[in-house]
């Protein structure tokens, strides 16, 4: 199961700027993250899902295109959610 709409609505009001944008590119990049932080605790008890861990990794590269996006476009936000997200970059 990927999230509740419960949770999207929270991370949608913790990194955007407003309750309803939630194409801002903060707010793509937390979802993402916290739809592979469930996928990687459902790894832990499911490792030989491998349709799921393509999923996963197909989420790894959309959000590090969207952060490289980020980076060129602003740095200083970049910064802000990288640090806030605890991403390794």
């Amino acid at each position: 199961m990927a999230l509740s709409k419960e949770d999207k609505a929270q991370v949608v009001l913790e990194y955007g700027k407003d309750p309803k944008n939630t194409g801002a590119i903060e707010t793509q990049i937390a979802l993402i993250s916290s739809r592979i932080s469930y996928l990687t605790e459902h790894f832990k008890t499911h490792k030989k899902d491998t349709n799921s861990r393509r999923g996963l990794l197909k989420l790894v590269g959309q959000r590090r295109k969207l952060l490289k996006y980020l980076q060129r476009t602003n740095l200083e936000s970049y910064r802000e959610i990288v640090e806030k997200l605890q991403i390794r970059k």
